[in-house]
């Protein structure tokens, strides 16, 4: 702790050291940036929070009965997947809000009757735009997987406990489906350390037969419930016992059907070069719609980060108010470059997904579209007379 303490230290002294260094308008341009990037993050992430985040939380307390304080502490693990989406479209409101702003006061006309063109203003706007492409692309490729892994841990962590009452003796657990009708009933003598001993398991999911699971030891784990010393049975409907088998540890599937559902696997637990290899080998075990998927995400996770620095360029000529209009257009211009991003990003991902057009071109569309209208749009504004 102390080495990272010292360390963070010199990195902060460093950065001091730089941002001292930079001239007047950079550090006053930067100073307004800043701001009003702080203030677009904490505005994003509330939205998507709202809208997506939370509604995922209701889901997994009352679907698959998760606790309360674990659903929060996965909510704080899926942050980080939220930030990689609000960096860009923080960092383009920073853009317009920080260039309206001094347009309308008219302190752009000022720096160009002092020799200072639109392109000088707008260096540091593009370093500072260049900055969070770093942060997203880091974000996205170190620490998004470990907390995506971390959050799927915990999920499997819950819904493995749940149905284990500690300290409890001469207990019965109903294992309910979706329609509530039961599928299986559990009876345990006591319970101690997560572990039942003495249990019965009674299981009549299956229309054709019964199964009954006795043992001295049962657990959950990452498999199924590991039971020890103990004897299955499996009975038609109509008594007749087909089989009958004595075990000294056994895994049994039944009883984690949602945590099947919690485990898919997502992009979201790899980085670019382990997606990659992760393509490479399951390629011909994968179906077409999710190898085309798994492909899409994979360039996307260099696309999206790059898209901080297209809507930075597009976001500074639309920003650049005419002298007779004196109201601030930042932020509806803030919303419209936004919707019309996602609009076209919606359409490519969805072409690439039916195959209609490439992998690579589905998930690079958005970006070389912003970039091309962005770069034309600025040179018309910073050098064309």
């Amino acid at each position: 702790m102390v080495r990272i303490y010292s360390k963070y230290k010199q990195i902060k002294a460093l950065i001091k050291e730089k941002y001292n260094s930079l001239s007047i308008l950079d550090r006053y341009i930067l100073k307004q940036l800043s701001d009003v990037f702080i203030l677009g993050v904490v505005i994003f992430t509330s939205i998507i929070f709202a809208s997506e985040t939370f509604t995922q939380l209701i889901k997994q307390i009352s679907l698959y009965g998760i606790p309360f304080h674990i659903a929060i502490m996965m909510i704080v693990l899926n942050l980080p997947q939220v930030f990689v989406l609000t960096i860009p479209i923080s960092t383009l409101f920073a853009t317009v809000m920080t260039v309206n702003d001094l347009s309308l006061k008219s302190e752009l006309t000022i720096f160009k009757a002092c020799g200072i063109s639109v392109e000088r203003v707008a260096r540091p706007i593009f370093c500072f735009a260049i900055v969070m492409t770093i942060l997203s692309f880091f974000i996205s490729e170190f620490i998004v997987p470990l907390t995506s892994v971390q959050s799927k841990s915990l999920a499997i962590y819950s819904l493995e406990q749940k149905h284990i009452p500690e300290n409890k003796m001469n207990f019965t657990i109903k294992d309910i489906d979706k329609e509530g009708k039961l599928k299986r009933l559990f009876y345990a003598r006591w319970c101690k350390d997560k572990t039942l001993n003495n249990v019965t398991v009674v299981d009549i999911s299956n229309p054709k037969n019964i199964q009954i699971v006795q043992a001295k030891k049962g657990s959950t784990s990452d498999y199924g419930w590991l039971f020890e010393d103990g004897v299955i049975y499996t009975i038609s409907r109509n008594g007749k016992i087909f089989n009958t088998s004595l075990f000294e540890q056994s895994n049994v599937s039944f009883g984690i059907g949602d945590v099947n559902e919690m485990v898919k696997e997502t992009t979201n637990e790899f980085n670019f070069f382990k997606l990659m290899r992760h393509i490479k080998k399951q390629k011909s075990k994968l179906e077409k719609k999710i190898r085309l998927e798994y492909e899409i995400d994979l360039f996307d996770k260099l696309a999206l980060p790059i898209t901080t620095f297209a809507l930075a360029i597009i976001g500074v000529p639309l920003a650049i108010t005419p002298p007779r209009v004196r109201y601030n257009r930042g932020f509806l211009f803030s919303i419209l470059i936004i919707f019309v991003y996602y609009v076209i990003r919606a359409l490519s991902l969805n072409l690439g997904a039916t195959g209609t057009i490439p992998p690579f071109l589905a998930a690079w569309l958005p970006v070389i579209t912003i970039s091309v209208i962005g770069g034309y749009l600025f040179y018309r504004k910073a050098f064309k007379i």
